[in-house]
């Protein structure tokens, strides 16, 4: 029997309405990145003892309204830095209203699904978890999926064409006072700054894309080189200026991809001077952000750089069950890819996620995939970025591994071989691998071996600033302190105790 016109459309569920952009609370970030704002927002946490895990991507979802009401946390650090203002003022809706079954009308989009208990409907913590396991069932990459919350896309995109709001929300890192000509190639690369100009800036067009990528290719190269210390900040404008590019949009689609792509592309880079130079909160903000770039503009190699560099930033930062997450979440957006040098590397970050939870035997099977995978050699599907990576780093990431399970042996046997197959281009690397070795060797018990090494990465010093290297420097004069009369010790720690100080 055929079903009557009322009954049907009682079953037919409604769409659901998308959310309603915060506004207000956009005003507020004013000229800020949203990198910027997150950090504001975590100075703010430490003020009044709270504790928030705020990053871009958070501050993103604010602003695009998919977080009508923040938890309790939030609330309290919101509150503190606009003080006067309730929750209505920052553009929030009352917590009553998203709250017990009144809240749940067909206007409301679909909770999330029950199996993932990462975040309540209506509420997201500081520590929403972004990364798809490898025993979950929805881990394959589905670019076309917007109204999955635990999925690869967080944003909701129904029209598959970014909107003026999303921009905002999600890409912002500066305005339109951004001069559109600061994006030259010499602007982005260090040459200038970005500077004001009229509020409306032309579209951007194939110069600005290919003046975006050439930034990137030498903040590379110049990272490569000298390390990142003397870099991080004058990184700076020129991500605000390719944000700002965003934000004024593209005269052609495949110009626009390119800008998502370069943007994303900068803010990692950005990010890595960061981490490489100890800034971790910073660096975390800028690969959320290019994750939330990857994620609007729904391309999957730009999402697997984003989460390989932010599981080796979590093993960095003492998260090793985040490093091996986001190294898996990586493995299943690049698997699409074509490139088993790719998913080599990001095996390997994973084999440092699973040594820092001493789990020696996860840590092996990481390893032997990482190698197998290498093995099939490059190809054409392989990404720009990862040519740094060759036997030398997989030499080099395989002895952190065995560095971190203690197995100092094992560790300068990988570490030696990394120095040996280094191309000397990358000057930092093979002050890294230096570093690495004179630290296992002194860890080993071959003192003067230590010894030896390390007088070889302080000869490097002049060309490279790391913070992660001179570390490194700082953990093995400590180790060798006690073997001062050993030959070469008392040199090194001479040495190394002339070096200035860090400000």
């Amino acid at each position: 029997m055929a079903s009557s016109p009322t009954t049907s459309s009682s079953q037919s569920p409604r769409p659901p309405r998308p959310p309603r952009p915060n506004l207000a609370f956009r005003r507020l970030r004013g000229q800020r990145s949203p990198g910027e704002f997150a950090a504001a927002v975590r100075r703010a946490a430490l003020e009044i003892d709270e504790r928030v895990s705020c990053d871009a991507r958070y501050i993103g979802r604010v602003e695009a309204g998919e977080i009508r009401c923040p938890n309790y946390a939030y609330e309290r650090v919101f509150l503190h830095m606009f003080p006067g203002r309730t929750l209505t003022d920052l553009g929030f809706v009352p917590r009553s209203a998203v709250r017990g079954r009144g809240a749940r009308t067909a206007e409301v989009a679909p909770a999330p699904r029950t199996t993932s208990p990462l975040s309540a409907p209506h509420e997201t913590n500081g520590a929403y978890e972004p990364y798809v396991t490898a025993h979950e069932p929805h881990a394959s990459y589905a670019p076309h999926d917007p109204h999955d919350p635990y999925g690869p896309h967080e944003i909701d995109d129904q029209n598959h064409e970014e909107s003026d709001v999303q921009r905002r929300a999600f890409m912002s890192g500066g305005t339109a006072t951004v001069a559109a000509v600061s994006l030259g190639p010499w602007g982005l690369a260090f040459g200038g700054t970005a500077e004001a100009a009229p509020r409306s800036v032309r579209r951007a067009g194939e110069a600005e894309a290919g003046a975006l990528e050439d930034a990137v290719r030498k903040i590379r190269v110049l990272d490569d080189r000298h390390g990142a210390d003397g870099l991080y900040r004058r990184a700076a404008a020129p991500l605000r200026a390719a944000y700002a590019l965003l934000d004024a949009g593209a005269t052609r689609q495949a110009t626009a991809d390119r800008l998502h792509t370069g943007a994303g592309e900068l803010a990692i880079s950005v990010g890595w001077l960061a981490h490489d130079s100890g800034r971790f909160d910073d660096a975390r903000s800028h690969y959320a952000e290019a994750l939330a770039t990857a994620r609007v503009a729904r391309d999957p190699a730009l999402e697997a750089h984003a989460f390989c560099n932010t599981s080796f930033l979590a093993r960095d930062a003492g998260r090793p069950r985040e490093a091996v997450r986001a190294a898996q979440a990586a493995q299943y957006a690049a698997r699409p890819l074509g490139s088993a040098r790719l998913l080599s590397l990001l095996a390997l970050r994973e084999a440092g996620g699973w040594a820092g939870l001493a789990d020696r035997t996860g840590c092996e099977q990481a390893l032997t995939r990482a190698q197998a995978l290498y093995g099939r050699g490059p190809c054409d599907a392989d990404p720009e970025w990862m040519s740094f990576y060759g036997d030398a780093e997989l030499a080099g990431l395989e002895a952190q591994c065995w560095s971190t399970l203690g197995d100092w042996q094992r560790a300068a046997h990988q570490a030696r071989r990394a120095t040996r197959l280094q191309d000397p281009h990358f000057t930092r690397n093979l002050a890294l691998y230096t570093a690495e070795l004179a630290d296992d060797l002194a860890r080993a018990g071959h003192p003067d071996e230590a010894a030896a090494a390390g007088l070889r990465v302080l000869d490097l010093l002049d060309e490279v600033q790391s913070s992660r290297v001179q570390t490194m420097l700082a953990g093995t004069a400590r180790v060798l302190l006690p073997h001062r009369r050993a030959s070469g010790v008392s040199d090194f720690l001479e040495r190394h105790g002339a070096l200035p100080r860090p400000a």
